[in-house]
């Protein structure tokens, strides 16, 4: 995984209260068993018209969403099942950075775990990042090693995280990569105890 220290991008605005797991990714596309190739199916039912084609009233399909690393949501994205292939979905689309005011834990905790920076800002900070994501391309600055995110036009932000999670996202790990940081002390652990 490549690691997140500061990541400036694109903002797509998904201004819906708990959206669930089956919404990211409907359970008929759960077959898979690699990691990757989820993205063409994030939000399929909204995404997409009965007939295939894409639903133009819907956030993501907007042309100046196209090339959103950033997804602005509301309260307790990420509710419901717990499935890990919702993060894999948003992340094989694109998207690094989700911001809203609240998620499901177990959603907040696969996000992490699987290389993505879940942000929680106030209900006041995330509405007024998605009045503006509504109205055209918008970028913003996220800096993990500072806390921060920002915008060229005076919005600021700070959020916590805790520093576990931190290091794992600015070094690019996941929790195997950091078992394999100590792989000469486990070879000498095992060359003693074996």
């Amino acid at each position: 995984m490549a690691g997140i220290v500061i990541h400036k991008g694109n903002v797509a605005a998904l201004n819906r209260v708990n959206v669930d797991t089956d919404q990211i990714i409907p359970k008929q596309f759960l077959k898979r068993i690699e990691r990757t190739g989820f993205g063409q199916f994030l939000f399929f039912d909204w995404r997409f018209n009965s007939d295939g084609t894409d639903n133009l009233n819907f956030e993501l399909n907007q042309p100046h969403n196209n090339e959103a690393t950033i997804l602005v949501a509301n309260h307790n994205f990420g509710c419901g099942s717990s499935r890990e292939h919702a993060p894999w979905a948003l992340q094989d689309y694109g998207f690094q950075v989700i911001i809203a005011p609240s998620f499901a834990d177990i959603f907040y905790n696969n996000c992490v775990k699987n290389g993505i920076l879940a942000i929680k800002l106030s209900e006041d900070e995330v509405e007024l990042l998605l009045e503006k994501a509504d109205k055209g391309v918008y970028e913003l600055i996220v800096d993990l090693k500072q806390q921060t995110v920002k915008d060229d036009k005076g919005f600021s932000a700070s959020f916590t995280i805790d520093q576990y999670w931190k290091e794992m996202l600015m070094n690019g790990w996941d929790e195997v990569s950091l078992t394999l940081n100590y792989e000469t002390e486990i070879a000498n652990y095992e060359k003693v105890n074996a």
